[in-house]
């Protein structure tokens, strides 16, 4: 069919920069008394599915699944993604994104843990390299929100704590100058305090052969507070040129305060970016398609890819066929100027790059 908390206390920043190698900056006290603001709205985020139901007056019927779904994926929404949804609407399509539903605990077939290749990308602890040319950094397991599609729901984030293998990691890109970008992920890498993010920045920058920076975040969607004044200083102070490519899904995602956020960094001079998963129920609409590209446009941001969903366990239920994805992007394709179509991707473990689904779909499964 075509339309259907952590709080980071004042004494732990000596410890943070001996991790860093870096010694703490004369700015340290006004970055973390910035910081605290974000922090609270991100330790504050909603975890209870009982609290989510009553708050959106939700049916009973959906807790137990809830509950039961979350205990291998908690659910974590702040509360200006709460603030956009519907309530008493179950098929609200940011409710979807956030909600555990029973679908996630049932077994498909060809669907895995690591459905992308992550691990056998790890060539050091927190440090994925797929792509020529560019590596990426695992610097937090930390998000603002679980979605509940996230294709790294299942990543051991407790054996890649880039804070204490960042050496490692930085020896490896250094080794290498080939590597001419370092992508921040995770996680997100906006979950980390303004203080540890300026350290890093301030290594991967310190490397010759580095000339890009680029910050994949949820963030400005999901916690526009998390968009602040030290924030914009620190990215105003990046030396590489820098792309933040942030991950919007649905028009309804982009309210006020988002685009306030998203207009305060295009100020800095950043490039941004979107990257949108296809979801069942979500967003699998030409029409709904149609709107994200042309309001991302609006605030400053440049859709960028469409993603087939990744094959992770427990988001079979967001599947969108094939040759349905197609359809709608040919769809999509008819009623946008080039410049606002996103290019319908699919990532396969092993492969050199994102391949388009209509190549992919040519040359068969994996």
């Amino acid at each position: 069919m075509l339309c259907r908390r952590t709080t980071y206390k004042r004494a732990m920043i000596p410890k943070t920069a001996r991790l860093l190698q870096i010694k703490p900056d004369t700015t340290a006290d006004k970055s973390i008394r910035a910081d605290k603001n974000w922090q609270k709205q991100q330790a504050g985020a909603l975890r209870k599915p009982l609290a989510l139901l009553q708050q959106l007056d939700l049916p009973a019927s959906l807790l137990r699944p809830a509950e039961e779904a979350g205990t291998a994926f908690p659910l974590r929404a702040p509360a200006s993604w709460l603030a956009r949804i519907q309530p008493g609407d179950p098929a609200d399509p940011l409710l979807r994104q956030i909600l555990p539903l029973a679908e996630e605990l049932q077994d498909a077939p060809g669907f895995s843990p690591d459905p992308v290749g992550d691990g056998g990308a790890r060539n050091a602890p927190g440090l994925l390299h797929k792509y020529q040319g560019r590596v990426l950094l695992m610097t937090t397991g930390v998000c603002a929100i679980h979605c509940r599609y996230c294709f790294r729901r299942h990543y051991p984030y407790a054996d890649d704590n880039l804070l204490t293998h960042l050496p490692a990691a930085l020896d490896y890109i250094k080794a290498d100058d080939s590597i001419t970008e370092v992508i921040l992920s995770g996680g997100d890498p906006l979950s980390l305090s303004n203080q540890r993010l300026r350290a890093l920045i301030q290594q991967i920058q310190a490397i010759p052969h580095i000339k890009r920076l680029r910050i994949h975040s949820r963030s400005p969607v999901a916690l526009p507070e998390r968009i602040d004044n030290s924030l914009l200083v620190l990215i105003k102070s990046i030396k590489l040129q820098t792309v933040m490519v942030i991950h919007c899904n649905h028009p309804k995602e982009l309210d006020e305060s988002v685009v306030n956020a998203l207009g305060r960094l295009r100020q800095c001079g950043l490039t941004l970016l979107n990257q949108s998963v296809l979801l069942k129920g979500v967003n699998d609409c030409v029409d709904t398609l149609r709107r994200l590209s042309e309001q991302l446009f609006s605030a400053g941001v440049l859709a960028y890819y469409l993603h087939q969903l990744d094959r992770v366990k427990g988001a079979q239920h967001f599947e969108v066929p094939e040759a349905e994805a197609i359809a709608l992007h040919e769809a999509l394709r008819q009623q946008l100027p080039g410049y606002l179509l996103p290019e319908l991707v699919k990532e396969q473990a092993g492969a050199g790059a994102k391949t388009p689904l209509q190549t992919a779909c040519k040359t068969g499964p994996d």
